[in-house]
């Protein structure tokens, strides 16, 4: 079991930065790429950005250049820095942790199971 809890969402004017943070706690032993994903109203929920163990990361086109996301293993903590904010923005934001095939070096087969946090919603307007 994995729980996940952001923080650092909040309104924001348009141009201004804000920097979420989740924080894993529980089995985290298992625990391989994290990322970050949003949710607009209407909208299906959509991948922002996503960094492995190995702090290789990907990135939504629409937020390329503009955020910035990174982890601290050691901590269990996974950051997404996000500057020059618009209104599109907008929307809930979860974390998201996904469990590794490998834990301790040795190959875990079978399903992998996903854990979201409960969202932290990110507000961007004048």
């Amino acid at each position: 079991q994995v729980q996940l809890v952001e923080s650092g969402g909040g309104l924001v004017q348009p141009g201004g930065s804000l920097r979420l943070s989740c924080a894993a706690s529980g089995s985290i032993f298992r625990i391989g790429a994290m990322g970050w994903y949003r949710q607009a109203p209407g909208k299906e929920r959509d991948l922002v950005a996503t960094i492995t163990s190995g702090d290789n990361t990907n990135y939504a086109d629409s937020v390329q250049g503009r955020f910035t996301i990174s982890r601290d293993n050691a901590k269990n903590t996974v950051f997404l820095q996000m500057n020059s904010l618009k209104p599109e923005d907008t929307a809930v934001y979860y974390c998201n942790a996904a469990e590794s095939r490998y834990a301790s070096g040795r190959y875990i087969p079978g399903p992998l199971r996903n854990y979201w946090g409960q969202g932290t919603q990110v507000t961007v307007s004048s």
